[in-house]
Formats: structure tokens, C-alpha cells, sequence
């Protein structure tokens, strides 16, 4: 069995099991209340969870907030204490590989946090906030920063931070001791304008990135130099089949890598499918098929540590919906199993062992 939480837009986290003996799925649980708790990440070497409140409303500065739990035994979360993310609705978080770190992108503001862990897990408060600039094409969703995602690049010395408003991939150099980020030379990728870059994913072998353009519906590769920490654009494919009518209507959500390195996902919303990809040897992709999400809006997904299931969270019809993935092929298969969270915005699956 393995334990999965669920971020939501709503009034906490929930707390489920995965069989995957027999592909079934237990009753989501209330086990934490938070303020839209959107976005989840697990420690890598502790019981702790890391989750950021989307939300506007903490301390005098409007900010959004972040949150540490302590994972108990039986499965339940205990607060251990939060931090102001110094930008409003935060929409992403990450922890370094290290455990040293909590990476936090502030969508509403345009900026990007780093918080050190404390020993007992908890979070200090932020030792770096860099603020974006910048804009692009859309009329309405690109007229100011809007970071996305922040992580950790493939070895570990460069943060890689996309911005859909800006459509820049954001480069910075990573100082563990200090706990701030210094930009890169060059300082980001530039991306055609209105693509509005969302999540991304690297490959397992660390010489490749997997970026999804949100506004383009667009997964595109990249080449990834961790000596030098820079990108070099390889290829782009659609998220949608040919001929479909309702591009404008869509828009994408979630980009994963398969541990085997051999396909990539990536779901859409509006169409309401996940996308499954073969990674090509020059890491450029080529497509397997497009899925029905088995719901509406399907947010975030996840795979197991162990490569077999897909579980996708579908916001609007609040269902959790568990695909089994065909090891050679990479084709999805729905298992009919389903359970049902408000709002659900993450899966957080546990780090592979």
C-alpha cells in the first residue's frame, strides 16, 4: 500500500491509499486543514511535508503562506510551523535535493522564495526572494510575471524557475551555504512569445528537460548542460490530437517523466486527457496516444515510485481517476478504479527509495 496525499482547493489535505496489488484506490481522508493547500512536497530523507497555502491573505504583508507537517506513524499530519512566502498565491514548491531546502513560486507576484529547514524539519524564514519582470503576448495572462514552478536542475548546483507571464525560463546559480540564488549566464531561456511556460521535468539520465507550455498547449524539449547550467531548445509536440476544435478553450497542466525515462505525460484541461509520450535517444519526443482523464480539469497527476500507475487528479469533477501503465508501451490503461477529494490539485506520491 502506499500512502498518497492530495492538495486541494479547499480546506485541507487528504490522505489516501494506493493498492497496487489490486489497483484499487481507499477513501481520501481529511487528515490536515489548510487554506488551498494547492501544491505539496515530500522531504527526501524525512517524515515531513511541504505545502503551500494559495492564498493572498497572511501578515501584514498580503502573502501567501508555506507549511511543514510531520508525517506520523498511522499516516496523519502534524503542523510543525509555517512562514510567509513574501508573494501572493504561491502555486509550487520543492525541495532541494540536499534536504537543506524549500523552493516556493509565488504566481500572483511574479517571484521566487528559498526557506532553510530547520533540524527538526520545520522552516526558517526565507533567506532569498528574487522578483521577476517582464511580460508577453497573451492580453490577459501575460501582462505581468506569474512565476510557475521552481526546482532543482539535474546536478544539483542550478534552480531552474519558469514564469508564464514573462515566457522565460529562469536560470540561478544555487549557494547552499548562504541559501540564495544568483542568475545564471545567461540568465534564462527565451521562449516564443505567449507560451506560457508552466511545469517542467527532467529526464532521468539529468541531460534533459521536458517543459510544458501552458498557453500553447506544447511540451518542449531541451538539452540541459549542468556543467554551464544552460538550455538548448531541441523540439516542441502538441498535448492535443490534430484537428481539435477547441484549442482556445485549452490549456495544460502537468509534465512527468516515467522512472524509466522511456515516456513523458503531460495532461490538458479543457480537453480533459492526458497526453503519453516515447522519449526518442536524442530526447526529443515522439507521441503514443491522448487519453481520456476520466474527469474534468485534470490539474496534476502522478506516478508511483515503482513506474505501474498513473493517478490523475481532476479538479472540477473532484475525482481521483488510476491509470495502469503498459511498462513497454507506455499506453494507459483506466483500472476503473476512482475516489472522490474536493477539488483535488496534487497528488503527492512518495519518493522513490
Amino acid at each position: 500500500m502506499i500512502p498518497v496525499y492530495i492538495g486541494t482547493y479547499g480546506e485541507g489535505i487528504y490522505r489516501l491509499e494506493l493498492d497496487r496489488t489490486n489497483a484499487r484506490l481507499s477513501s481520501p481522508v481529511l487528515v490536515a486543514k489548510a487554506v488551498n493547500p494547492s501544491f505539496l512536497a515530500w522531504h527526501p530523507g524525512r517524515p515531513v511535508l511541504y505545502v503551500v497555502s494559495e492564498t493572498n491573505t497572511v501578515g501584514a504583508g498580503k502573502t501567501g503562506a508555506l507549511l511543514a507537517y510531520r508525517v506520523s506513524v498511522d499516516g496523519g499530519l502534524a503542523r510543525i510551523n509555517e512562514q510567509p512566502t513574501g508573494g501572493a498565491n504561491p502555486c509550487f514548491v520543492s525541495v532541494h535535493p540536499a534536504g537543506g531546502h524549500v523552493f516556493v513560486a509565488n504566481y500572483g507576484t511574479g517571484s521566487v522564495a528559498v526557506f532553510p529547514i530547520r533540524a527538526d524539519g520545520g522552516l526558517c524564514a526565507a533567506s532569498d526572494l528574487v522578483q521577476h519582470a517582464g511580460s508577453s503576448a497573451h492580453p490577459t495572462r501575460q501582462r505581468g510575471p506569474h512565476a510557475h514552478a521552481v526546482r532543482s536542475a539535474p546536478g544539483d548546483r542550478f534552480v531552474i524557475a519558469t514564469d508564464l507571464g514573462a515566457d522565460r525560463l529562469f536560470v540561478y546559480r544555487f549557494d547552499p551555504e548562504r541559501g540564495t540564488l544568483t542568475p545564471n549566464d545567461p540568465p534564462a531561456a527565451v521562449l516564443s512569445a505567449g507560451s506560457g511556460p508552466r511545469h517542467f521535468a527532467a529526464h532521468p539520465s539529468g541531460d534533459a528537460l521536458f517543459l510544458m507550455n501552458e498557453l500553447t498547449s506544447e511540451i518542449a524539449s531541451y538539452a540541459w548542460d549542468g556543467t554551464h547550467g544552460t538550455l538548448d531548445f531541441r523540439d516542441t509536440i502538441s498535448t492535443l490530437p490534430e484537428g481539435f476544435a477547441g484549442e482556445d478553450v485549452n490549456t495544460t497542466g502537468e509534465v512527468t517523466v516515467h522512472p524509466s525515462g522511456r515516456f513523458v505525460y503531460g495532461s490538458n484541461r479543457g480537453h480533459d486527457s492526458i497526453a503519453a509520450f516515447r522519449v526518442r535517444d536524442d530526447r526529443t519526443l515522439t507521441r503514443v496516444d491522448i487519453y481520456s482523464a476520466g474527469g474534468e480539469t485534470p490539474r496534476h497527476f502522478a506516478i508511483d515510485p515503482g513506474g505501474g500507475f498513473l493517478l490523475a487528479a481532476n479538479q472540477v469533477s473532484h475525482s481521483l481517476v488510476l491509470f495502469r501503465i503498459e511498462q513497454e508501451t507506455g499506453v494507459l490503461i483506466d483500472t476503473g478504479a476512482r475516489a472522490v477529494a474536493p477539488s483535488p490539485a496534487c497528488v503527492g506520491m512518495p519518493l522513490p527509495r
